[in-house]
């Protein structure tokens, strides 16, 4: 009986991976949403058919979850605003420019993993250090000629490595309760796994940017187009600046992503009116075309024209309008988790993992696996964090082992490799701002590909790991 709950599943990885093959990038278009409803219908007849519940029940489970995604949602909408308004405005054009000079191309992928790892360790959120530094940083890569795959690895690992050890992340905070681990010291016993991890990861974006060949004269012609487009001052970096600051004082998500893309919108209305009017589709600089092209600079695609068809690609923004192909996703992938939850299948399969665990090593990788395969299903990281702890908590107990290393563990194998999964909400939100597909970034991401296979590592070897004795806030 349990092996029929596996139905759902494998008929959802049959669909996405029929959807790559056949439509590739734009499978994210509208071919992905409805392979996932396919599959969620096909869990809803093994509910009907074998589980003999009613409609209710499932509409109940898939409605809770979609309602569970909501501050999501509206946090990518508030960043798809920021992205049309940060470049409009001048904002990102002007990280780039001064970043590009100082910025060195042989090293530019592992500072840019470690001011990424620097930033998202003192805002604790890697969507928030991703949708600002983020975004200029891709712009630089462009700059100096590297691939998109790269920039965004190096991007994201820096984001993620910062996230997982800062003590303002909501999944470090989250792993940490739900396991019941005093936050600091799931913090320090993450160090065993991460900082190794992240070292390998930066010695290979070392080799690889010492290694790699890029254009001598790049960087001069496109400082220039830049410069003739955008009005470049260091004033315009006070935006970021005021935002760290409500970030670090910890002001919600939605508060400070709604006043950085407000702010923006102002200083592209003072400093960038000439912009602002060719995004109105107006000749002259008036407050109704201020209006206009800020508006729509916010909820809409705009495509300014440089001369350059490069830096047109890369100032290219969609707003809120373009979060919505991701919007959708999201939305379908909530509908599966709740069909698999309501259903009863997904308990099935998490029931099957826990017949192979013989010693702690096979815990651990059952556990890692496990919130890889949440990660999979439920598309949301948070609860792949909840239902991993959940489900092996009483098996950590019982086997003497502290609760550290469940949430160690948690960490290790759902919060990083969300950002690989393309309909995951952290994979969605990534692709979407950085404009690289999910499947075209993910080789590179080496500190999320890494850390599962580290946490293994270091429970084969036993380091650390403490049995039948109290916990307390020593590593």
């Amino acid at each position: 009986m349990k092996l029929l709950s596996l139905i759902p599943f494998v008929a959802l990885i049959a669909l996405i991976a029929l959807c790559v093959s056949t439509f590739g990038t734009d499978a994210l278009e509208g071919a992905s949403q409805v392979s996932i409803l396919i599959a969620s219908a096909i869990c809803v007849l093994v509910g009907f058919l074998i589980r003999r519940l009613d409609w209710a029940v499932l509409e109940a489970e898939m409605t809770a979850k979609i309602s569970s995604c909501m501050p999501a949602i509206i946090i990518l909408l508030l960043i798809g605003a920021i992205g049309g308004t940060w470049m409009v405005s001048g904002i990102v054009p002007t990280m780039i420019y001064y970043g590009v000079q100082i910025l060195r191309p042989e090293w530019f992928l592992v500072s840019s993993s470690l001011f990424c790892a620097l930033v998202s360790l003192m805002v604790g959120s890697s969507w928030t250090t991703v949708a600002t530094i983020g975004v200029a940083l891709m712009g630089i890569g462009h700059a100096h000629g590297f691939p998109d795959g790269w920039v965004a690895g190096s991007i994201i690992t820096g984001a993620y490595f910062g996230d997982k050890l800062s003590p303002l992340s909501d999944t470090t905070v989250l792993a940490s309760s739900v396991s019941g681990t005093p936050l600091f010291t799931h913090i320090r016993y993450m160090m065993r796994t991460t900082i190794p991890t992240f070292g390998i990861s930066l010695l290979i974006f070392t080799v690889a940017g010492l290694m790699m060949e890029v254009p001598s004269n790049t960087d001069v012609a496109f400082l220039s187009q830049l410069r003739q487009t955008f009005v470049i001052s260091p004033w315009l970096l006070l935006v970021p600046v005021l935002t760290g600051v409500m970030i670090v004082r910890r002001w919600p998500a939605m508060v400070v992503l709604f006043l950085a893309a407000l702010m923006a919108a102002i200083v592209a209305a003072v400093w960038q009116p000439h912009l602002v009017a060719q995004i109105a589709g107006r000749t002259e600089d008036s407050l109704r075309a201020s209006y206009e092209g800020v508006m729509r600079a916010i909820y809409s695609s705009t495509q300014l024209q440089t001369g350059s068809p490069e830096l047109d690609r890369l100032i290219h923004t969609n707003g809120m309008a373009g979060m919505m192909p991701t919007v959708w996703l999201i939305i379908c992938a909530q509908v599966f988790g709740g069909a698999v939850t309501a259903t009863g299948v997904l308990a099935d399969v998490m029931s099957l993992c826990l017949r192979f665990i013989k010693g702690t090593a096979s815990l651990v990788a059952s556990t890692v696996c496990t919130g890889i395969f949440c990660n999979v299903a439920l598309a949301d990281q948070f609860l792949s964090i909840i239902l991993t702890s959940s489900v092996f908590q009483e098996t950590y107990r019982q086997r003497g082992l502290e609760s550290r290393l469940l949430s160690r563990t948690c960490e290790d194998g759902a919060t990083v490799t969300s950002v690989l999964v393309p309909w995951n909400t952290c994979g969605l939100v990534q692709s979407t701002v950085l404009g690289v597909a999910t499947l075209t970034y993910l080789p590179y991401c080496f500190f999320n590909l890494l850390s599962p296979l580290t946490s293994i590592l270091v429970a084969a070897t036993g380091w650390g790991i403490v049995k039948n004795k109290k916990l307390t806030d020593e590593p």
